[in-house]
C-alpha cells in the first residue's frame, strides 16, 4: 500500500494515465514510477483534474507552452515537470 492511496486506486490511475501521446505517457509512467508512494489525496485529485485535459493541451502545460487553467494545479503539474 502507498502512503496516501490503496493499490486499487493506483492501478486506476496507471490506467487513466494511459494517453494517446506518448510524451504524455513516458512522463506519467515516469512521475508515477517515482512518486506513487508519496502521493497523498489531494495530489491525487489534482493529477486527476489535469488527466481530464486533452493530450495536447496536457503536453503543453508540462512543456510549459501553456498557461495552468487553475493555479490549485501548479504544485501537481511541478511534480509531473520534475518527473
Amino acid at each position: 500500500m502507498t502512503a496516501g492511496i490503496a493499490q486499487e486506486d493506483l492501478r486506476r490511475l496507471r490506467w487513466h494515465c494511459r494517453r494517446g501521446m506518448l510524451e504524455n505517457d513516458l512522463v506519467l509512467s515516469r512521475f508515477l514510477d517515482r512518486r506513487a508512494d508519496t502521493l497523498d489525496r489531494e495530489t491525487l485529485e489534482h493529477l486527476n483534474e489535469l488527466l481530464e485535459l486533452g493530450d495536447n493541451e496536457l503536453w503543453d502545460l508540462i512543456c510549459g507552452r501553456g498557461d495552468c487553467p487553475d493555479a490549485r494545479l501548479i504544485p501537481t503539474l511541478q511534480l509531473l515537470r520534475e518527473a
